[in-house]
């Protein structure tokens, strides 16, 4: 008798790595801003001796979680003071995906911040330990119709929150800010600081005792549950913005050793509770051992997800990157500008974008989405937007910013992966997609026209940049 031994065979297909032999193309000058380019038409490697840039397909590096900008007050104000069909137009634009910045991580505060319209907490009761008049309904009026204007086109919008200032009961000097605003100063734009009470770099001007810090995770936790009832998830924390700059404006100094026992022995446990991350930050100077005294503390560690990093921290990304490689990182609030929304601000973002997600962060987010023409905050100064807004015509325009962030963020998918890039020609970005597709951001900041080879596996691409253009290219399989 024969035995029939039957084995199976699996056949596995596996999908094509090779690309389309063609790429999309747009490019962006300061007078021509999102133009489409002919596609691009590949060339054998063989026929190129020397590229510029060849793109290491096998080289991973961070995963990209997303890009996004700031709710705020200011914000909601400017963009209120469109029709209303514009204003859902410019929203669409931000935020429904793929089709124009892809939008889809944006922060936002907890309180004033210095675009809001004036100083508020949700709980300025002196000694409310318990929280029993904690309220956001100052946010009913801006913020939340603000975030769920951008939810309506895209639901999946993640966020994340933290303090410019705790209630001003809180801290020592019993004020919402921590810098004098002297009589020079016009009235409008005045703190009403005494100078007698103003705070420091590398002193904590919160209360340090445990009943002021448990109403503190205390306030956390009350922001994000009333939050969520009004239909709005927080996905994680950071516990004081700029936690080392004294201000004129809400903020509050605090030394990275209490942060780190803020974190380990109260904010942590309050928001593991509600299923909420605590990222550390913001980080505002090039000094990493304030990222290392929080991370080399056992109890703050293992609460910290993360670690984000704006102005001046810039300089500490990249040493906490090498010897934290696996912990996220994000870049929290681009720099501000100075209110003129001009290429040379653009160029200067796009600079600033490329040293960040180079020193692997893994979002970017700029700071302010809409501010009415001049940028000029509740305490005094100019800064840039997205979207500028004249309010006498009820009219809008797209800054040169605003392209060239979206020249990364519209075709970047969250869980991208960024990819090395080696050659003579540095100022390049490239991302491989999970869809697999491939996406390369070039800049030229020289004044004449430049063409740029660029190889990924066995083509040769060679786009003639325009002078002083960002391009991105698009590969599909």
């Amino acid at each position: 008798m024969k035995t029939c031994i039957f084995i199976p065979v699996i056949v596995v297909l596996f999908a094509s790595c090779t690309f389309q032999r063609s790429a999309e193309w747009v490019s962006t000058t300061e007078g021509s801003p999102w133009e489409e380019q002919p596609d691009l038409r590949a060339v054998s490697a063989d026929s190129i001796s020397l590229v510029d840039v060849e793109i290491e397909l096998d080289e991973k590096q961070q995963k990209m979680e997303g890009f996004g900008a700031c709710f705020n007050e200011l914000g909601w104000i400017s963009l209120s003071r469109l029709e209303p069909s514009q204003r859902e137009d410019v929203m669409e634009e931000l935020f429904f995906p793929n089709l124009g910045a892809n939008f889809n991580l944006c922060r936002m505060p907890i309180g004033a911040n210095d675009f809001s319209r004036d100083w508020y907490s949700y709980n300025e009761k002196d000694s409310d330990f318990v929280m029993s008049n904690f309220t956001v309904a100052n946010d009913l009026q801006t913020l939340i119709p603000f975030i769920k204007n951008a939810q309506k086109y895209n639901p999946d919008l993640s966020l994340w929150a933290s303090p410019w200032s705790p209630p001003s009961w809180m801290k020592y000097n019993k004020h919402y800010a921590s810098a004098f605003t002297g009589l020079e100063v016009d009235t409008l734009y005045r703190n009403g600081l005494p100078a007698d009470r103003v705070g420091y770099e590398g002193t904590d001007m919160f209360i340090q005792d445990s009943a002021h810090l448990a109403a503190y995770a205390l306030y956390f936790t009350k922001f994000i549950e009333s939050y969520r009832e009004q239909g709005i998830e927080i996905s994680a924390v950071m516990p004081q913005n700029e936690f080392n700059s004294a201000q004129i404006f809400p903020s509050c100094c605090w030394t990275a050793a209490s942060l780190s026992d803020f974190i380990g022995n109260y904010l942590g446990p309050a928001m593991r509770d509600l299923d909420v991350d605590v990222l550390f930050g913001t980080v505002e100077r090039a000094n990493e051992q304030l990222v290392d005294t929080v991370l080399s503390d056992p109890l703050a560690k293992k609460y910290v997800k993360g670690v984000g990093f704006q102005w001046a921290g810039k300089g500490a990304i990249k040493g906490i990157h090498e010897r934290y490689p696996e912990m996220k990182l994000y870049q929290t609030e681009q720099e501000c500008g100075d209110g003129k929304n001009d290429w040379k601000g653009a160029v200067y973002s796009w600079k600033l974008m490329k040293h960040y997600l180079d020193n692997g962060a893994s979002a970017y987010m700029y700071w302010n989405i809409s501010l009415e023409k001049g940028g000029i905050s509740r305490w005094g100064w100019a800064q840039n937007s997205l979207v500028v807004i004249d309010p006498e015509s009820k009219t809008f325009t797209y800054t040169p910013e605003y392209y060239i962030l979206k020249h990364v963020s519209h075709y970047v998918q969250p869980g991208a992966r960024k990819l090395a890039v080696t050659g003579s020609y540095e100022n390049v970005m490239a991302f491989r997609n999970p869809d697999r597709s491939l996406v390369i951001v070039v800049a030229n900041e020289d004044n004449i026209d430049k063409t740029v080879s660029i190889k990924v596996k066995d083509m040769v691409f060679a786009p003639k940049l325009k002078a002083n253009s960002f391009s991105t290219i698009q590969l599909k399989q």
